[in-house]
Formats: structure tokens, sequence, C-alpha cells
């Protein structure tokens, strides 16, 4: 089966060096729009199979209108091409329903494989953003911290004594140490000192 397929991108040299290769692979392009309005209404008027969009364009990017599609139930696969390797990016494309994400610098050597696995109802997301994101993506113990508690892991990275850090937050010493000790304890660490800080310091990037 030939998907019906329409393309938007607002760098009018990405869009035509898709079209061309796509047209060149005998893919069925109905159309081309050049913004996220002309997108969405090419969507909604030709009902393509799938709607191939970069993320950042005028009026609506990629995502917004993955969003419109699916509050209004077009059946039209979406698929995103983009730059961004992006966890939030990533997580509300999910959360919309968007069948591919492809990253730019790839999308000529993906796009086949992306359009060949969303019609056969198969979500492809980049191999390069999915490890990207893996290991990338906070881990889940730290996400169990209270707002206080990431500030003080946070400042423990930072090396802070305790004294520092009930001065920069104006609490106690005493509700520091509380603190930390929820931090030991969903984070499995043992009670000395400089386990706290190698873990802080271990996941500073992540607070």
């Amino acid at each position: 089966m030939n998907p019906t397929i329409i393309i938007a991108d607002d760098h009018p040299l990405v869009l035509k060096g898709l079209k061309d290769f796509l047209e060149e692979k005998k893919f069925n392009i109905l159309a081309s729009a050049k913004n996220g309005k002309e997108a969405l209404a090419l969507i909604k008027g030709h009902k393509p199979d799938i709607a191939i969009l970069d993320i950042k364009m005028p009026f609506f990017t990629g995502l917004e209108i993955a969003e419109k599609c699916k509050a209004e139930n077009l059946t039209t696969k979406i698929v995103l091409i983009t730059f961004e390797k992006d966890e939030k990016i990533y997580n509300e494309a999910k959360a919309f329903g968007v069948y591919g994400y492809v990253l730019k610098e790839f999308a000529l050597v993906e796009i086949e494989k992306c359009i060949a696995s969303v019609t056969n109802n198969k979500p492809y997301f980049s191999p390069e953003l999915v490890s990207y994101i893996q290991v990338n993506s906070t881990p889940e113990k730290i996400k169990t911290l209270t707002e206080a508690e990431t500030k003080i892991f946070k400042l423990i990275s930072e090396t802070k004594t305790s004294t520092e850090i009930a001065k920069a937050l104006s609490i106690s010493i005493r509700t520091v140490e509380k603190h930390k000790n929820h931090i030991r304890t969903k984070l499995a660490l043992d009670s000395k000192s400089a386990s706290l800080y190698l873990a802080a310091k271990e996941n500073s990037k992540y607070l």
C-alpha cells in the first residue's frame, strides 16, 4: 500500500529536499506546506494517511498540530522531524499520539523506514533520540524527591555544608538534617555523609 502523504517545513530547501527525495522513491505526496496553518488545512482537506511535519513552524508547531488532530479524532498519522533531542518534547509527542519522531540529521536515512513502520501501525522514533533520552533522562529515584529535598540535594552537590544550606534556604540546621535523612532513605544510601555528597555530584545535571 502506498500511503498518501503531506509534508510541511518552513525551510524551503528542507521542504524541497524532502519532497524530491520522497517523490523519487515513488511515494504519493499529495501536497506540501510552508507553515503550520497551511499544514493543518491540508490535513483537514486531504485527510492523508501520514503528515510529515517540522516541529518548529510559524502559526502552529508540529506538536500543536498533533494535539489538534488528536482532539478532533483525525486519522492522519503524524510524523515529526526535528533537531530537538528533548525529553519533554518527546513525552508530549507520545502523549499526543504522534506516530513518528525523526531527527533531521538522519531524516533522509530514516524517513523510508519511518513511513514503512507507520504504514504498518507501528510508531517509529529515531534510535539515536531514544538512546539519548534513556541516557539523559532523570533517574526515577530522583523524581521522588520533593522540591525542598531537590534544592538541598543540589546544594550538597555544590559542596555546601548543612550550616550553609540552612542559611541559604532560611531554615534550621535540624530541618536540613531531616531532609538529608529523607533523601538518603529515598535514594537507598548509607548513613555516611560522603555517600550523600557523591550521589548529589553524580546526579547534579538532573537537579
